[in-house]
């Protein structure tokens, strides 16, 4: 259960970044249209400058009467976010999203965002290695695999 996040969960992942100048309807559209419950905001020198989530698209938007197409990501996104590190386990990442009821974090490489990964990426990753590790009981056990999809 001590899988490595990257490169396995975010190897091939294509980030959807946005600039904390650009607004938060750009942050919307991006999001609909890659099917994803964050973006990751970067500065012109491509550092993290924070994450835009569908909690404040609710709490620090819509709750607030803000118009999307007007209002900044600056204003809204959570600036400085806690980050992963490529050589987090799963297990370090599901405590602190956990401990914090994160839903996103950013994955970053020195000063470089490689990657994002979200609850349920972690939860494909600790089942994935649960299955595992019954299989592996079992072929113990039964002396070859018995049956543990």
């Amino acid at each position: 259960m001590d899988t490595k996040i990257v490169p396995g969960l975010v190897k091939e992942q294509s980030l959807a970044t946005l600039n904390p100048a650009d607004s938060v309807m750009d942050a919307v559209l991006l999001m609909s249209e890659r099917k994803i419950g964050a973006v990751i905001i970067v500065d012109d020198s491509a550092r993290l400058s924070g994450i835009f989530t569908e909690r404040d698209l609710v709490n620090r938007v819509a709750a607030k009467k803000l118009d999307p197409a007007k209002t900044p990501l600056a204003d809204v996104m959570t600036a400085n976010p806690d980050t992963l590190r490529p050589d987090d386990s799963a297990r370090e990442a599901l405590s602190l999203m956990s401990e914090h009821r994160y839903r996103h974090l950013p994955v970053v490489d020195g000063e470089t965002v490689v990657g994002m990964v979200s609850i349920r990426d972690l939860f494909n990753v600790v089942k994935a290695g649960l299955e595992d590790e019954v299989r592996d009981r079992e072929k113990f056990i039964f002396g070859s695999d018995y049956g543990v999809a």
